[in-house]
Order: structure tokens, then C-alpha cells, then sequence
């Protein structure tokens, strides 16, 4: 009882650190994290997702707080954080699926694949909120949004994925 009582502990903290990185993250760079042109640093995050179940509900509950943050209410905090959980979900197991095979010859596909989700979902679902709630132009904000979010996702996350890869992976077992 007591390893897998460890290993529930060990989960929770490293979903816990992610959802504090990506809050933190969000309203430190709040002038360039909300709105119809943004640039989100924490969606880097995502990459995570790729090796780590943990990292889904982290970024779930650091979406959450920060759409609280932001102020642009329930449709933000609910709709657009269920955006970021889709996306996750989505990116973890694309992850576990080439992670157990491999592309051969071709290792980058599965990281660019994995990290489609977060950029897709939330540059389509994130412009109707900003539509719904703000009465922006729905197209012009999926392309703003999108734009935004390539950068993060695949201008930082991209590279900390390749990295990770090269090492093998998130280290689980603290080391």
C-alpha cells in the first residue's frame, strides 16, 4: 500500500509543480499572455505532455488559474481550460504511441505531430471565446491565436521536446 500510495504522492507533486510553472508563467507574462494577440511562454509546457501523464492535469488546473487571472470569465476559465486538457490528452498520447514505436529514420514526426494539438485546439477554440465574449473578428483571432501559439509551442516547446528526447525522457524517479 504504501508504493502506491508513493507513487499517487509523486504524481500529484509533479502535477502540482506543473500547473504552478504554468500559472507562473501566464502572469508573469500577462501583457503578451491574454488577449487576441498573445503569446502564451507557458504553453512550452505542452511539450511535456508528450512523455509525462502528469503533466495533463498540471496544465489543466495552471490554465485554470490563469484564465482566472486573466479576467475573461467563466467561458475563458472552463471552455478555454478544457481546451488546454483536450490538448494534452491529445499530445500525451500521440507521445505514448511513438514513443513505444519509434519512426524510423525520421524521429522528429512524432514530436512535430505531438505538439499539433495544443497549437490546433486552442488557436480554433480560443478564437471563439475571444469572439463569443470580446465580439472579435472569429478568423482574424485563429490566425492571431495560432501564430502565437506556433511560436510558444513549437518556437520553445519544440526544442525542450528534441532535448528531452536526446536524454530519454522526464526523469520520474528524482534523479
Amino acid at each position: 500500500m504504501t508504493k502506491y500510495r508513493d507513487i499517487k504522492i509523486n504524481f500529484i507533486t509533479r502535477a502540482a509543480l506543473i500547473a504552478a510553472l504554468y500559472a507562473g508563467l501566464t502572469v508573469a507574462f500577462a501583457p503578451i499572455s491574454y488577449g487576441q494577440v498573445q503569446l502564451r511562454i507557458s504553453e512550452a509546457l505542452t511539450a511535456l505532455a508528450f512523455f509525462e501523464p502528469a503533466v495533463v492535469p498540471g496544465l489543466f488546473i495552471g490554465c485554470m488559474i490563469a484564465n482566472i487571472y486573466g479576467g475573461l470569465g467563466p467561458w475563458d476559465i472552463f471552455f478555454g481550460s478544457f481546451l488546454t486538457l483536450a490538448a494534452a490528452i491529445m499530445t500525451w498520447r500521440i507521445g505514448a504511441h511513438f514513443l513505444k514505436r519509434p519512426t524510423k529514420g525520421h524521429p522528429h514526426i512524432g514530436a512535430l505531430l505531438g505538439l499539433t494539438p495544443p497549437v490546433l485546439f486552442n488557436a480554433f477554440g480560443v478564437a471563439l471565446i475571444l469572439k463569443m465574449v470580446l465580439g472579435l473578428p472569429y478568423w482574424l483571432s485563429v490566425v492571431y491565436v495560432g501564430l502565437g501559439e506556433a511560436v510558444s509551442v513549437y518556437g520553445l516547446g519544440y526544442p525542450l521536446l528534441l532535448f528531452l528526447l536526446k536524454r530519454g525522457g522526464v526523469p520520474k524517479d528524482g534523479s
